[in-house]
């Protein structure tokens, strides 16, 4: 996957999900901290450097806080200096959907989990090789699987 790939994906459809979970914004609020509910449902942002992933570097998987499909695994997530856990490849294509996100005044590519809607940050081409892509993900809203 290159960054042409999600500039596509972004403006023509993404793939098909494995599967699909639907909630309630209620059914979520029940289930998520509030904290959560905020970034992952409401798309909010947790604060640069403030996340427990940012930082870590243990093996394993990175799954959805919502739904629990995986997204990520932790030998494609490289230090960024960014403030948040960066990964350069999602674990499957059609587990990540791309959305043109034109809030505060920028064009981004907003990154939610393609199960459950869940946002998760936002992807950018500036990331190492061979993909060049920098998934900059809110620990929040994803939690660490150990293999």
């Amino acid at each position: 996957m290159k960054w042409l790939d999600v500039l596509q994906y972004a403006s023509k459809g993404n793939e098909s999900p494995p599967c699909r979970l639907d909630k309630s914004q209620d059914e979520w609020k029940t289930i998520l901290t509030p904290e959560e509910f905020l970034i992952c449902r409401k798309k909010g942002t947790e604060r640069a450097f403030s996340g427990a992933y940012c930082e870590a570097h243990e093996p394993g998987i990175y799954a959805c806080r919502c739904c629990g499909t995986i997204l990520f695994d932790s030998r494609t997530k490289f230090e960024s200096k960014s403030g948040w856990p960066s990964f350069s490849l999602p674990a499957e294509n059609n587990v990540v959907k791309y959305t043109k996100d034109e809030s505060y005044g920028m064009v981004r590519i907003e990154v939610e989990c393609n199960v459950c809607d869940c946002h998760l940050g936002h992807v950018f081409p500036d990331g190492p090789p061979p993909t060049g892509l920098r998934f900059c993900i809110n620990s929040v809203s994803v939690k660490l699987v150990n293999n």
